[in-house]
């Protein structure tokens, strides 16, 4: 799921941790959440936006709102660059709640690791919020970027694909974690109107 261009950089990591829910009956919610977020991150199916992501998530990961995040989950669900695998530890449950950090390999976020919380709603856990980086490998995440920014596709200018890519190059992880996690365009916004 998410699976949109990098104009809307939070869906790079939505492209890669798309979590669904689906543990069966008689399984411990520490397994039903390793297992929702195991195969969730390689899910392509477009109903899974609404079934396993609250509306928080699709908002964050979409940088849309309401029914436009929904349907911007949808259309990028079937697109490529899902994760090949992910790793799940960390899993801490309270109550309705619970947060877990997932070591993506593949994708576009391969090789980060990426905390994430999940709530229950009803005997289903679904994705809430990626809260922030565990493991952060920066380099790779720019080359992502630079990859999808420099794709025929993309609208923008080589000149401006070029100055976005030294700024992330040049950003804090706090200012990356900020720009990736903020579920706004504008930081995004802002960089490429500076680098006009």
């Amino acid at each position: 799921m998410l699976k949109r261009c990098l104009v809307l950089p939070v869906l790079i990591i939505a492209s890669s941790l798309a979590f669904v829910a689906c543990g069966s009956s008689g399984s411990s919610d520490e397994d039903q959440i390793v297992e929702a977020i195991e195969t969730s991150a390689t899910s392509t199916n477009p109903a899974d936006c609404s079934k396993f992501s609250t509306q928080a998530f699709m908002e964050q990961s979409t940088s849309e709102t309401g029914q436009k995040a929904v349907k911007a989950c949808e259309e990028d669900a079937s697109k490529p660059n899902n994760a090949e695998s992910v790793d799940v530890s960390e899993v801490e449950v309270e109550g309705s709640k619970a947060t877990a950090d997932a070591a993506i390999t593949g994708g576009s976020l391969d090789g980060q690791t990426v905390t994430i919380s999940l709530v229950k709603e009803g005997d289903q856990w679904k994705l809430d919020q990626i809260t922030g980086f565990a493991a952060f490998d920066q380099a790779k995440l720019v080359k992502a970027f630079e990859t999808e920014l420099t794709k025929p596709s993309s609208e923008l200018s080589q000149a401006q694909s070029s100055c976005i890519v030294e700024a992330l190059e040049e950003a804090s992880q706090e200012e990356f974690e900020e720009f990736l996690l903020s579920g706004s365009s504008e930081p995004l916004g802002e960089l490429v109107e500076s680098c006009s």
